[in-house]
């Protein structure tokens, strides 16, 4: 079922997400199916509970909306449950980033350039995966609205204060959406 986006000012964005219970097979389940309907219904490229208001450790990713851009996202797309970093690189890259809980705001920013994550797919499977460029982008945005951190808080103070006035207003609910958005 497609749920309400929470935006930039709810409380549930800034909370670190609880451990998902995996013997709760049936609710993860519907949880998934709602992150994946509200997910397609907002054109995003990936979705993390807490942006549905469900504060648990559990998030999506699909590249098929980032193919045109980045070819080698066509296919990749995961569901991981309470997913952890195992090893992350010393080196970092910068890419812009936007999301869904931001909307209309986008920043460079600074992140490790690969990253090995331990994370329990939808069949409950554990798997270790290690992933780079773009997907590695993708991962590491989702995970951190899982510890309550935002793009917008990674950014330099400067670019910070330049955007402020939009985050006001997102707080406010002063910010057209083409998908149900919130703020609670």
């Amino acid at each position: 079922m497609i749920q309400p986006i929470y935006l930039y000012g709810s409380e549930v964005l800034r909370e670190k997400a609880a451990p998902a219970d995996l013997s709760k097979k049936e609710e993860l389940a519907k949880l998934i199916e709602d992150l994946r309907d509200t997910l397609k219904r907002s054109e995003g490229c990936g979705l993390a509970a807490p942006q549905i208001g469900v504060s648990l450790r559990v998030l999506i990713v699909d590249g098929d909306e980032m193919e045109e851009v980045y070819p080698y996202l066509k296919g990749f797309k995961r569901v991981m449950i309470n997913p952890e970093v195992l090893e992350e690189s010393a080196s970092l890259c910068e890419y812009e980033e936007g999301c869904l809980s931001v909307p209309g705001v986008y920043c460079t920013v600074r992140r490790p350039e690969r990253i090995k994550v331990r994370y329990w797919d939808e069949t409950f499977t554990e798997r270790e995966e290690e992933f780079d460029k773009f997907a590695c982008r993708m991962v590491q945005h989702e995970m951190s609205h899982l510890d309550g951190v935002l793009f917008t808080d990674l950014v330099a103070p400067i670019r910070r204060k330049m955007i402020s006035k939009k985050l006001i207003n997102i707080s406010h609910g002063k910010v057209a959406t083409r998908y149900n958005a919130k703020v609670k």
